[in-house]
C-alpha cells in the first residue's frame, strides 16, 4: 500500500514538473534553469549515495566512464535545456503529453538495433501514440504541421523525446554494471558540470539576486521531489513490482500535468489535448506491456 502511494505520488511530482519549469523560466534562460534544478538535486543525491554505498559512491568501472558521460549528456544536460526552452512556448500540459511519447520512441528504436522485437500490439501503440502526439502538436490540424506549422517550442521539446530515448538505452547497459542511484547520481553530477559553462555565460550570477521566491520554490521543487523523490520511488518501485508494473503508474503523468495545468496556470482545455493524451496513453500502456505479460521494457520511464 505505501509503495502504491510512492507511485501515485511519483506520478503526480512529474506532472508537477512541467508546471515549476513554466514558474521558472519566466525568471531564467534553460540553462540557468537546469542548472540550479541540478545543484539542488546533486546535494540531495550525494547525501542519499554517501548513506547508501559510502566512499564506495566515488568508484565506478572504467568500463562505464564514457556510458556515465554520454548520459550526462543526452539526460541531463541536452533533456533538461530542450525542457525548459520548449516550456517557454508551450503549455505545461501539452509539453507533458507529448514527452508522455517517450516509450513508444525507446521501443522502436531499441527494435531498430535489434534489441527488442516488435511485435503487432508495440506496432499498434506506437501509431497510436504517435498520432496522439501528432494531434497535441498540431493541435489537432496534423496538415498544419507540412504546412510549417510546427512551432519553435514544440520542436524543443520533442527534443526532450529523442534525448530522453537515447538516454534510456545507453542507460540499459549501464545499469547492468552500476546500481540505479549511483548511475543517477553520476549522470546529473556530470550533466551539471556540462551546464555550469553556459549557464554562467547565459547570466546566472546577475539574475540570481533578481530571482523571485515562486522560482525558487520552483526550482527546489524540481530538484528534491521531481528529481531526487522521483527517481528513488519509481526506483524502488521497479525493484518489488517490476519495470512493467512500476511503469504503469507514469501513465498518471500527463494526466496530472494537464490538471495541474488547468488549477494552477489557468490553461485552456482544448479537445485536441485531451484525445490527443488519451491516445499517448493508451498507445504507450500497448507498447509497455508485453506479450507474455512477463517481459521487461527497455529505459526508465521518467520523463521530467
Amino acid at each position: 500500500m505505501i509503495l502504491t502511494l510512492k507511485l501515485i505520488l511519483t506520478a503526480l511530482f512529474w506532472g508537477g514538473t512541467f508546471i515549476a519549469a513554466r514558474r521558472v523560466v519566466a525568471d531564467l534562460g534553460p540553462f540557468s534553469a537546469a542548472f540550479l534544478r541540478f545543484c539542488i538535486a546533486n546535494a540531495a543525491l550525494l547525501a542519499i549515495g554517501l548513506r547508501r554505498f559510502g566512499k564506495s559512491l566515488f568508484r565506478v568501472p572504467k568500463t562505464q566512464v564514457i556510458p556515465l558521460l554520454s548520459l550526462g549528456l543526452t539526460g541531463i544536460f541536452l533533456y533538461n535545456v530542450f525542457f525548459f526552452a520548449g516550456l517557454k512556448h508551450v503549455e505545461a500540459g501539452r509539453a507533458s503529453a507529448i514527452v508522455a511519447s517517450n516509450p513508444v520512441f525507446i521501443a522502436l528504436l531499441a527494435s531498430c538495433f535489434g534489441w527488442e522485437r516488435l511485435t503487432a500490439r508495440k506496432t499498434a501503440g506506437i501509431l497510436m501514440s504517435v498520432s496522439g502526439a501528432l494531434c497535441v502538436i498540431s493541435r489537432g490540424n496534423p496538415a498544419s504541421i507540412l504546412a510549417g506549422g510546427l512551432g519553435r517550442g514544440e520542436g524543443f521539446i520533442l527534443g526532450c523525446v529523442f534525448s530522453w530515448a537515447a538516454y534510456s538505452l545507453i542507460g540499459k547497459s549501464v545499469l547492468a554494471h552500476v546500481p540505479p542511484l549511483k548511475a543517477v547520481f553520476w549522470s546529473t553530477m556530470i550533466g551539471d558540470v556540462l551546464l555550469m559553462g553556459p549557464a554562467w555565460h547565459e547570466g546566472l550570477p546577475s539574475r540570481l539576486s533578481s530571482m523571485t521566491p515562486g522560482a525558487w520554490i520552483g526550482l527546489f521543487y524540481l530538484g528534491l521531489l521531481g528529481t531526487v523523490l522521483g527517481f528513488v520511488w519509481y526506483y524502488q518501485g521497479v525493484a518489488r513490482l517490476g519495470a512493467i508494473r512500476a511503469s504503469q503508474f507514469i501513465n498518471g503523468v500527463p494526466v496530472s500535468a494537464v490538471a495541474l495545468g488547468v488549477l494552477i496556470l489557468r490553461e485552456p482545455v482544448t479537445v485536441s489535448l485531451i484525445a490527443g493524451t488519451a491516445l499517448v496513453i493508451c498507445g504507450v500502456t500497448l507498447t509497455r506491456y508485453p506479450e507474455n505479460g512477463r517481459g521487461k521494457t527497455v529505459g526508465s520511464a521518467d520523463a521530467s
